[in-house]
């Protein structure tokens, strides 16, 4: 009989911590290997962690509504049987993620400390700014100037991590104040409507993600948009004479979304600088295309499931990749890796019918794509004969990207590949 810990497994990309959210065990219960014991937070999503093996939950450490770091202890398991020589390399692997997640955390610490290493040690003014204090601005945001309106507390006026955060805080109160007052706990606006017999509906956790996600955006990238329309008439009508053939050879439904992904990843292989992120004033290529797809929930958020190498999938492992994550994003069953290390996304619009739209750009990456409804629409062809008036099948495409590193000559070629990519799709269905 073996006792060993459960610790929080590796959540992803950039992941290294989580809330415990709820136990679903208590202690002493009898649990069999992949049960789920515990459902976790973190800013990307919620997940559940499994039992590693059978046996009996002989403590839990991590009590609800605690954060706990990757590779800290969970709970305690006792386990009757005597791990084999698999079972031992899969836990020395598991060991090795988790200790390789807390290296790339005190990697990013170091990158931010040799950022405030770089930085001036005095203000324009003469005041002289410790390493730490250079490090806590360089992580926030405070600017030399503000720096410089600060009396600092420490000896000799020098300015200290607690005069930092006191500004910091003082930021925050002020823009909180710009946009509300306070009053009996709650904003003047909020309790004006309820006054009025208004409903108040506090967001959830993830909308509330969602609203700063997208602050964060406009307030980091100067967004532009192009638009511009396609004529995938024989796109239509290829998917549509194959679409059974399709679902009958591969057991995968074809929608128009697993091709629209196909010509954006074969655009962003042409295109590699459209394919980046922006980290101050580095300019990151990234190595692989690895497209999001926004995903409306039941609840009526949205989350952005992740194709990891897209342009290396065929069409049908597209469309796998596809309506597998569609269905559990909708189910709530998507790992935090699902949702980690986009480098490019896709919204489609025409889900709902509408035209096109101006889609928010999903941090860090630089572009998103955003596709319209496939409408019927008179217009002008070329013929042998002459121009003519003919239906066709008309959709528009929408860029949103970050003008600081993408202009619009960039952003205009990119956009007309996927034009062509999608007026002359084919792909040849065994």
């Amino acid at each position: 009989m073996a006792r060993f810990n459960i610790l929080l497994p590796a959540m992803g990309e950039g992941v290294i911590e989580a809330t415990i959210n709820k136990w679903m065990v208590t202690e002493g219960a009898a649990v069999k290997e992949d049960d789920p014991i515990v459902e976790v937070a973190t800013d990307k999503v919620d997940s559940e962690v499994p039992a590693p093996a059978d046996g009996v939950i002989v403590s839990i450490l991590a009590r609800e509504g605690s954060v706990v770091k990757v590779g800290e202890i969970l709970a305690v398991i006792e386990d009757n049987r005597t791990p084999d020589t698999n079972e031992k390399t899969q836990i020395e692997k598991e060991v090795e993620r988790i200790r390789e997640t807390i290296n790339e955390s005190k990697k990013e610490k170091k990158e931010v400390e040799s950022i405030s290493n770089d930085l001036k040690s005095r203000t324009s003014s003469g005041k002289f700014i410790s390493p730490l204090v250079r490090s806590i601005s360089a992580r926030e945001g405070i600017s030399y100037a503000d720096l410089d309106k600060i009396n600092g507390t420490g000896m000799d006026g020098r300015i200290t991590k607690e005069d930092i955060f006191r500004l910091i805080e003082k930021k925050a109160a002020e823009t909180l104040k710009a946009v509300k007052f306070e009053k009996g706990g709650k904003s003047a606006i909020t309790t004006d409507q309820e006054s009025r017999g208004d409903e108040v509906i506090e967001m959830d956790r993830v909308r509330k993600m969602i609203a700063d996600h997208m602050v964060l955006s406009k307030k980091t990238s100067p967004h532009v948009t192009s638009f511009i329309d396609a004529d995938v008439t024989r796109l239509v009508n290829w998917r549509n004479s194959v679409k059974e053939k399709f679902l009958a050879a591969e057991g995968q439904k074809l929608t128009l979304t697993p091709i629209f992904i196909d010509a954006a990843a074969r655009a962003l292989y042409e295109f590699p600088m459209v394919n980046i992120s922006v980290d101050g004033y580095n300019i990151i290529i990234r190595k692989n295309i690895n497209i999001g797809m926004a995903t409306a929930l039941p609840d009526g958020n949205l989350i952005v499931p992740v194709i990891k190498n897209a342009n290396e999938k065929s069409l049908t492992g597209l469309a796998r990749s596809v309506n597998d994550l569609a269905e559990r994003a909708r189910s709530n069953k998507l790992k935090p890796d699902d949702i980690t290390g986009g480098t490019f996304t896709l919204t489609n619009f025409g889900s709902y019918n509408n035209l096109s739209g101006t889609p928010i750009i999903n941090q860090p990456q630089a572009a998103i794509l955003g596709t319209g409804a496939v409408r019927k629409t008179p217009a002008v062809v070329e013929t042998p004969d002459g121009d003519a008036i003919a239906i066709r099948n008309i959709m528009i495409l929408s860029l949103s990207y970050d003008h600081r590193v993408i202009n619009g000559a960039l952003a205009g070629k990119f956009l007309n590949r996927i034009k062509e990519i999608l007026e002359n799709y084919s792909y040849d269905i065994a």
